[in-house]
Parts: structure tokens; C-alpha cells; sequence
């Protein structure tokens, strides 16, 4: 059977009626800009994570573009992050004029923090921004205390890990409310989706949420007193808050029903040549995507594309090799771990939707593509 490497239209299905809803309600009250509908998702999603301050934004880049902003990165800065993500990470460092510093990923997927400790023994940083890649929470038990004694903020993109949880100190807390922001993506592909481009800066810093409100408004105090000269307008959509709200109370099952694919993928493809997620001790993954890596790629990905299987590749080239990034001086060889993965990752298809059927369909393809 064709197995897709997601279907929204399943998700939708299943909260129709709700979501519909949702959308008249927003529509009837001809409320589309701020209103009930982000002050009740930003109360929500607040509630769920832990965190004091939620601030709805329009995407997940601008959150970290704010995030980094709101800290007061700017020209001259240096930010520490990896080039094993995708460009939107990056892009808001640039943006904001400051300058990337590359380490390489560990065998998670996520940043290898004894390159970033060696970096830091080297040179002061501002910033730093954990990528929680696939689902798989970055070792923040061990960075954020790293960040503390070198001075640096620590950022984390949670865009591709809503709702995973990880171990600090002893203490099992959501990803998003351990850094001095947590900055989120709801594209709708998301483990949390909206129907467009939507986002959220995640804080327990007051001064932080202030500042990102600030600035997410046009640099607005109150209607029309502009206090600050470079204000924007990155607002979060009453539609798009309103959606996630039907969604946030399902988020834990879905998570739920993404492990238990994991879980049947890993048990299915073991013995087979190719490798599969290792998840870290003291973190819950959330499997945005599942990817597994073979020096044999692109082959595989061909064989199962014919038996109607669909894959991805998250990501097929590291930031720093790329045309846009080339000249921050990393060249090719420089973070092998991170161009070895970008040669070798294959996303499988993934979705709490999934049936098992369709996931052994996979691992019947896979099986036969690498007897």
C-alpha cells in the first residue's frame, strides 16, 4: 500500500467538527488580530509547558529573531549553534547582526556539548541556541549550566519538539522553559500545527516577554506610542490561535502515538543495515521525524519511492557548506559529524495517525530493499 510521509488531511479528520468550529467562531466575532483567542492559547500553552510567559508571534523564526533580539544579540556578538538544522536558526542570528559560530552534533542529532565547552574555553559568546532536532531534546542538563559560567543566554529552538520533555538538575521539565527563551514553530507540519506560518517565544524572564511583546508589535507601549525605532509586526493570527487551541489538549496523546511508531519501526528494522534513533537517557523524544542513516541513501530512498513509500531528508546539506553561509569560514571536512549525517539521514514516514499496517509496509519495503 503507498504509504505518505504525512497526512494532515488525517489530522484534520479526526477534529473536523472542532476545528471548523474554531474558525466561525473566530469569523463570526470579526476578531483576526490579538482578542480572546491568543490570550487564551498563550494562557494555555503556558499551562502546559510550565512556563510563566508565552508570546504568540507570527513564525518560528521571528521567535528566534526576538528571542535573540530581546537579549540584546546584536552586532558584534557571537551566537554558538550547530549547522545540522534548518536555516531559519541561522537565518535569525545573521539578521540580527550578529555572528554564527559553528560546533558539531553528537550521535543524537543534537549539539555536542564538549565542542561547545571547548569553543567557549576559547572565545566569549553572547548566545547560545540548542537545536532540539527530530524531537530529540538537546543535553541541557549539561549545557545550561555551561551557558551560566561563561555568561551566554541560552536559546532553545523547540521548533520540531512540542511537548518532549528532558532532566535538568533532577528535574523533569518541557523543552521550551529551561533556556532564557524557548522559541516554537506551529507550521502546520508541526507535532503542534496550525492551519499557516505561526510561532511562540517561551520565557520564565518577565524583562524577556516584555521585550518580545514590545517588539513583536511595532515597539507599541500603548496604541500608537512607539518607544522603540525598531519594532515590527510579528503577531500570532486568532485563526491560526484559535486552531491550536482545539489541538494543544491532543498533543500528548499524538506524542504518545508517535512513540509507539517509533517503537514498532525500531523493533521491526532491527538486524537490518541501517541505523536507527538512539534516544538519550533522561529525555522523552517526540519523533517529529524518524530518521535512519545508511551510506546508501539515496539508493534506498530511490527503491522505496517506487514501492509508493514516502521519505524525506532533514537535512541534505549542513549549514556551513551552503552558498549563503560559506562565509563564516567552516569549509567542507571542518564539522564531519554533522556533513556525515546530512550524507546518510532518510526521514521515514511518521505521524500519530499512522496505522500499523502502513508501518509495517515500511518495514517490509525496507527489509527488502537492504536483503
Amino acid at each position: 500500500m503507498p504509504v505518505p510521509v504525512l497526512d494532515l488531511a488525517a489530522e484534520y479528520r479526526s477534529l473536523r467538527g472542532e476545528i471548523d468550529a474554531a474558525i466561525a467562531r473566530v469569523i463570526d466575532r470579526t476578531a483576526f488580530v490579538g482578542g480572546a483567542e491568543i490570550a487564551g492559547f498563550e494562557s494555555e500553552f503556558a499551562r502546559y509547558l510550565g512556563a510563566p510567559h508565552v508570546v504568540g508571534v507570527a513564525n518560528g523564526s521571528d521567535a528566534i529573531e526576538l528571542a535573540l533580539q530581546a537579549l540584546d544579540v546584536g552586532a558584534g556578538d557571537a551566537v554558538l549553534t550547530v549547522p545540522f538544522t534548518f536555516a531559519a536558526t541561522v537565518e535569525a542570528i545573521v539578521r540580527c547582526g550578529a555572528t554564527p559560530l559553528f560546533v558539531d552534533i553528537g550521535d543524537d542529532y543534537t549539539i555536542d556539548v564538549d565542542a561547545a565547552a571547548a569553543l567557549l574555553a576559547q572565545r566569549p559568546v553572547k548566545a547560545i541556541i540548542a537545536v532540539h532536532l527530530y524531537g530529540q531534546p538537546a543535553d541541557l542538563d549539561r549545557l545550561a549550566p555551561l551557558a551560566r559560567r561563561h555568561g551566554a543566554a541560552l536559546i532553545e529552538d523547540a521548533a520540531q519538539a512540542h511537548g518532549a520533555w528532558c532532566t535538568v538538575a533532577g528535574e523533569r521539565r518541557r523543552v521550551g522553559t529551561i533556556g532564557d527563551a524557548g522559541c516554537f514553530s506551529f507550521y502546520p507540519t508541526k507535532n503542534l500545527g496550525a492551519p499557516g506560518d505561526a510561532g511562540a517565544v517561551v520565557t520564565t524572564r518577565d524583562d524577556v516577554a516584555a521585550r518580545v511583546r514590545l517588539i513583536a508589535n511595532h515597539g507599541e507601549r500603548t496604541k500608537y506610542e512607539h518607544v522603540i525605532p525598531d519594532g515590527r509586526n510579528s503577531r500570532l493570527d486568532a485563526i491560526h490561535a484559535a486552531v491550536l487551541r482545539v489541538k494543544l489538549p491532543h498533543l500528548d496523546a499524538w506524542n504518545g502515538a508517535r512513540r509507539a511508531v517509533a517503537a514498532r519501526y525500531t523493533a521491526g528494522l532491527a538486524g537490518l543495515p541501517v541505523a536507527t534513533p538512539r534516544e538519550r537517557a533522561g529525555v522523552e523524544h517526540v519523533y517529529h521525524q524518524y530518521a535512519v542513516r545508511t551510506p546508501h541513501r539515496d539508493a534506498l530512498r530511490q527503491t522505496l519511492t517506487e514501492r509508493g513509500i514516502g521519505t524525506g531528508i532533514h537535512y541534505p546539506l549542513p549549514l556551513h557548506v551552503q552558498e549563503g553561509y560559506r562565509r563564516f569560514g567552516y569549509p567542507a571536512g571542518s564539522l564531519p559529524v554533522s556533513e556525515r549525517a546530512a550524507a546518510e539521514v532518510l526521514s521515514l514516514p511518521m505521524s500519530p495517525f499512522l496505522g500499523e499496517a502502513q508501518v509495517d509496509e515500511v518495514i517490509a519495503a525496507l527489509r527488502a530493499a537492504t536483503a
